[in-house]
């Protein structure tokens, strides 16, 4: 049973690696006026994916300093879904299994 719980938030951490890639890529787009805002299923896009991912980033960004234009806690979040992903699941997995 825990190891199917284990293999879901494997799979749910991806979901949201990936969610958090297409965010970063979707807002570089935008900055360099590639697509516009204007655009109504763009904005949707933009506006669903900014509601999942704003609970996620709002503990780091009250951690981190403020650096300007630049937010690095897509960054972190990256980092720490990578660190539970290959160091943490699997000894989890090992200790069960």
């Amino acid at each position: 049973m825990l190891v199917a719980i284990i293999q879901i938030l494997n799979i749910l951490l991806n979901i949201i690696w990936w969610i958090i890639i297409v965010q970063a890529i979707l807002s570089w787009l935008i900055a360099f006026n590639v697509i516009n805002t204007y655009n109504d299923f763009v904005r949707n896009v933009l506006v669903a994916l900014d509601r999942i991912t704003t609970p996620i980033y709002r503990p780091i960004r009250k951690i981190m300093p403020d650096l300007g234009a630049l937010d690095l806690s897509p960054l972190v979040v990256l980092l720490a879904i990578y660190i539970i992903q290959q160091v943490i699941l699997p000894q989890i997995y090992l200790a069960v299994a």
